[in-house]
């Protein structure tokens, strides 16, 4: 019988690693360490995209530094990989920011909060994924004008909130750690305001804002087709539609047997092809709208393509070979309760994830974190990357590394204000490159100078 380690001795092996890499050595970030050009980078992500949508994606990156930041996780793995690290590895994010955290509707039709941006997700050091959402509250609260006193407090809450829960979590039972749920989402505030847009966001509304009724001969056909909204939404050829509705077959296949019985209930009746977020704008995401039993039952789900994790290059990489089947099981591993049609299928030579869209979904705008919502939601986002990191990884070992002092939190916090400054300088770089917008490039780079 194989004798595993006790928790005391999985405590001492996080402690160890503090030899490894000093908890205050965090802080340090300095850009001379840099081999690389941040635009050759972007450039390089480009590759394989939509091209007519790749001036989309420049323009999104350039509305503002936070923008550039979510665009721009190409570079920040890349500036990660040059700093030492723990060496302490388990599930991340690996897009960790304050706008990847949102509602949905969970499998038995509850409500949650959690993580829920998982294209990035791949096995690496844990605090990447904290270096990442720290420097992100710093961002967004420099775009919402919070004093730079309040972005500190809000990424030492955030560390704070992060160390005390992995401690909880290490001191209980396994199973009991698995089940643990956050009840205080109705008292944050930007939580709050994002469940409640999520409870607005049923699928009869998604019905209404994603179709309209298909006129022939200047008559409605009793049928509803996807509603056209260029560049953002679009209808797709014939041939395009079959290739993507053939996919489903295999797709099916990797669902769960009472979740294929449920699906196999669903018919599909149009497809359209849907730009989404910021870091995702020119890679191929196919919207399906199915009717299970009437028009009162739509189902919608996005087939999305997944490229590999912008980390896999630096780190060595030991999961599934199929992408969308490597950001499906980085979702279920970190997320409390995930959602019951995901999956994963091939369309050509592409891999994709496939998910429900718009499931009573709802996610935190910056402006939701004005006042004392910053700090709240620092807060919140801690107990809930400490949940899934957890789940993923081990709690004693994290915990014997972290400590029970201020040393980790300040120097995260002081990497988060050198690397959001980083971020700030590679946006400008951007504006004076030739993919800024044309048009408002010139006034931007006058106004942040």
């Amino acid at each position: 019988m194989i004798e595993l380690s006790t928790s005391q001795e999985r405590r001492a092996i996080g402690q160890s690693r503090r030899k490894q890499l000093r908890r205050q050595d965090h802080c340090h970030w300095q850009p001379q360490q840099r081999r690389h050009n941040p635009i050759a980078l972007l450039e390089d992500s480009m590759r394989g995209r939509v091209p007519s949508l790749i001036a989309l994606k420049y323009e999104r990156m350039a509305a503002s530094p936070f923008g550039f930041f979510r665009g721009a996780v190409p570079v920040m793995a890349a500036d990660l990989s040059l700093l030492p690290h723990t060496g302490i590895v388990n599930q991340i994010c690996g897009d960790a920011h304050v706008r990847n955290l949102g509602a949905y509707a969970a499998p038995d039709g509850r409500l949650v909060f959690d993580i829920n941006d998982f294209d990035e997700t791949i096995r690496a050091p844990f605090e990447w994924d904290l270096k990442r959402l720290a420097t992100s509250l710093v961002l967004a609260g420099r775009e919402i004008g919070v004093k730079r006193a309040q972005c500190e407090e809000a990424v030492q809450g955030f560390i704070a909130r992060y160390r005390r829960y992995i401690d909880m979590f290490a001191k209980m039972p396994v199973i009991d750690m698995a089940r643990f749920q956050v009840h205080r989402l109705q008292r944050i505030t930007p939580v709050s305001t994002a469940l409640l847009k999520a409870e607005r966001a049923t699928p009869i509304h998604t019905l209404e804002q994603l179709t309209v009724p298909e006129i022939k001969r200047g008559e409605e056909t009793g049928r509803r087709i996807i509603k056209e909204n260029k560049p953002v939404l679009t209808r797709i050829s014939s041939a395009q539609a079959r290739a993507v509705l053939a996919s489903l077959h295999e797709y099916k296949k990797n669902l769960l047997p009472e979740r294929q019985h449920f699906f196999s209930q669903y018919r599909p009746v149009d497809v359209g092809f849907k730009v989404v977020g910021t870091g995702s704008v020119g890679l191929r995401d196919y919207l399906v709208y199915f009717e299970g039993n009437g028009r009162g039952d739509p189902l919608f789900l996005q087939i999305k393509e997944e490229p590999a994790s912008a980390y896999a290059k630096y780190i060595e990489y030991h999961g599934p070979h199929h992408e969308g089947e490597r950001v499906a099981d980085g979702q279920r591993a970190m997320q409390f309760l995930s959602d019951p049609f995901l999956g994963w299928t091939t369309i050509g030579h592409r891999q994709y994830l496939v998910r429900q869209l718009n499931d009573h979904k709802a996610s935190i705008e910056l402006e939701d974190m004005k006042g004392p919502g910053l700090l709240e939601y620092a807060e919140m986002c801690g107990e809930l990357l400490a949940r899934g990191h957890s789940r993923s990884g081990d709690a004693c070992v994290l915990a014997g590394y972290i400590g029970s002092g201020r040393r980790f939190a300040e120097a995260i916090m002081k990497f988060a204000d050198a690397y959001a400054d980083q971020t700030e300088r590679d946006w400008q770089m951007l504006l004076k490159s030739r993919h800024a917008p044309k048009k408002t490039a010139r006034e931007r780079v006058s106004k942040s100078a």
